[in-house]
C-alpha cells in the first residue's frame, strides 16, 4: 500500500510540476520576446515616458502594449507580479526529488559502483549539500564584481556548471546525476527570481510610489537583476531537456553521460541565443546551423557499440532439451536480478507496479521486450543502481540470450 500511495504522490507532484513549469517558462519566453520586440514609440507616447511599444492580435482582439522608461503617469491600483510560477515550479520539483530519489534512494539515487554511502541518509545528505552548496557558490559569484560583468559572469557560470555536471556523475547514479544538474539549474533560476529580480522590482516600485528618483542602489539592483534574468533565459532549454531526460536512458547511461549533458547544454543554449538575436532583429542562421551540426555529431559519437554475443558452449543433449536448459538457466538469472521489480506484483521495496509496465517472468516476456532489455542491460542502466547485484558475466549472458531470441 505504501508504494501504491507513493506512486499517486509522484503522479500528482509531477503533474503539478509540469503545469507550473509551463507557466513559468512560458511567461519567461513571452517577456523576453516582448522586451526584445518593442519598437520606438511615436513622439506623443515618448513624451508620456514610454520607451517602447508594440501592437499584437490574439483571441479575436487587438492589444496595445507599452513599456515605460521609469514610472507611469499614474501608479496603477492593481500591479501584476510574476513570481509564483517560479516558486511553485521549484517547490514541486523539490517534492519530486524527495518522492522519487530520496524515499527510494537505494534504487534511484545510489550507485554502489561509484560511491558506497553506507546508508540512504548519507546519500541524501550528500545530495542536499551538493545542491545547496552549488547554489551558494553561484550566489557568491553573482553578488561579486564578476556578477556585474555580463561576459565574465556567463563564462564563469558555464565553467562551474561543467564542473558540477562532472561532479554529479562521480557521486550519484547516472539518472540521478542528470536530475541533480537540473535541480541546480532550477534552484538558481528560482533563486534569481527570489533574491535578485523581485527585490529590484520592489525597489523600483517603492521609489515610484514615493515619488523619489531611483538612486545608485536601485541601479545596481537593476543591473544584477538583468544579469540574473539573462542567466534564467539561457538555462530554460537545458532545464526542459533534463526534465524529460529520465525517459531516455541512452543519454544518461552513456559511458560519458556527464559530457553528453554538457554538449546538450551548449547546443540548447546556442539555439536559445538564435531566438534572442532574432527578437532583436538580427537574423543569424549560424546559431541554428551550429547546434544542428553539433546534434548530428553527438548522435554519431553516442552510437552504441555493436553487441557481440558470447559463444555458447555445446551441450551434449537433444536440441529441444538444450534449448529448455538454456531457457531455465537464464530465467533463474532473470527471476533473481530482474523480476523483483519487473513482475506483476513486484517484491522490491518501493515498487507498486512494474516499471513502464514491463513484466519479465517468462522467455516469452523476454522476447517481447528484447530490444529494451538489450539496451538497458548492455548500457548498465538496469538494474537501477544495480540494486540486485547483477554480475558482469550475468549481464553479458543476458544480452547474448536476448539477442538470440
Amino acid at each position: 500500500m505504501g508504494a501504491y500511495l507513493l506512486d499517486w504522490l509522484s503522479l500528482f507532484f509531477r503533474w503539478f510540476h509540469v503545469i507550473a513549469g509551463v507557466a513559468w517558462i512560458g511567461a519567461s519566453f513571452y517577456f523576453v520576446w516582448l522586451d526584445m520586440s518593442l519598437q520606438k514609440p511615436p513622439e506623443w507616447k515618448a513624451k508620456k515616458g514610454i520607451s517602447g511599444d508594440l501592437w499584437a492580435v490574439h483571441g479575436g482582439g487587438f492589444y496595445e502594449i507599452a513599456k515605460y522608461k521609469l514610472e507611469p503617469e499614474e501608479m496603477p491600483k492593481t500591479l501584476h507580479w510574476f513570481k509564483w510560477e517560479a516558486y511553485t515550479t521549484w517547490l514541486t520539483g523539490m517534492a519530486m526529488l524527495i518522492i522519487v530519489y530520496y524515499i527510494n534512494a537505494t534504487a534511484y539515487l545510489i550507485d554502489p559502483s561509484k560511491v558506497n554511502f553506507g546508508s540512504s541518509v548519507g546519500a541524501i545528505s550528500t545530495s542536499l549539500l551538493f545542491l545547496f552548496g552549488s547554489y551558494f557558490i553561484y550566489e557568491v559569484i553573482v553578488r561579486s564584481n564578476v556578477g556585474k560583468n555580463k561576459l565574465a559572469f556567463s563564462i564563469t557560470i558555464f565553467v562551474l556548471m561543467i564542473i558540477a555536471t562532472w561532479g554529479s556523475y562521480q557521486l550519484f547514479s547516472d539518472r540521478a546525476s542528470f536530475i541533480h544538474v537540473g535541480a541546480i539549474l532550477g534552484t538558481i533560476m528560482a533563486g534569481n527570481v527570489f533574491f535578485g529580480i523581485m527585490p529590484a522590482q520592489r525597489a523600483l516600485v517603492d521609489c515610484v510610489r514615493r515619488g523619489v528618483k531611483p538612486g545608485p542602489e536601485v541601479a545596481d539592483l537593476a543591473l544584477m537583476a538583468r544579469n540574473r534574468s539573462l542567466m534564467n533565459n539561457y538555462f530554460t532549454l537545458p532545464l526542459i531537456f533534463i526534465m524529460i531526460s529520465n525517459h531516455y536512458p541512452m543519454m544518461y547511461s552513456h559511458a560519458h553521460g556527464w559530457l553528453v549533458l554538457v554538449f546538450v547544454g551548449i547546443i540548447t543554449a546556442t539555439a536559445r541565443h538564435y531566438f534572442n538575436q532574432k527578437h532583436l532583429g538580427h537574423h543569424q542562421p549560424k546559431f541554428l546551423v551550429i547546434p544542428a551540426i553539433a546534434t548530428i555529431l553527438l548522435i554519431i559519437w553516442m552510437r552504441p557499440a555493436p553487441i557481440e554475443p558470447l559463444p555458447v558452449p555445446p551441450i551434449k543433449t537433444p536440441a529441444v532439451a538444450q534449448a529448455a536448459s538454456a531457457d531455465d538457466a537464464m530465467m533463474e538469472v532473470v527471476h533473481a536480478r530482474c523480476s523483483t521489480c519487473h513482475a506483476a506484483k513486484p517484491t522490491q521495496q518501493g515498487f507498486a507496479s512494474p516499471p513502464l509496465g514491463i513484466i519479465l517472468q517468462t522467455p516469452e516476456d523476454m522476447k517481447i521486450h528484447k530490444a529494451k532489455i538489450i539496451t538497458a542491460v548492455h548500457t548498465g542502466y538496469m538494474p537501477l543502481g544495480n540494486i540486485t547485484q547483477l554480475t558482469d558475466e550475468e549481464r553479458q549472458q543476458l544480452v547474448a540470450y536476448a539477442s538470440g531470441l
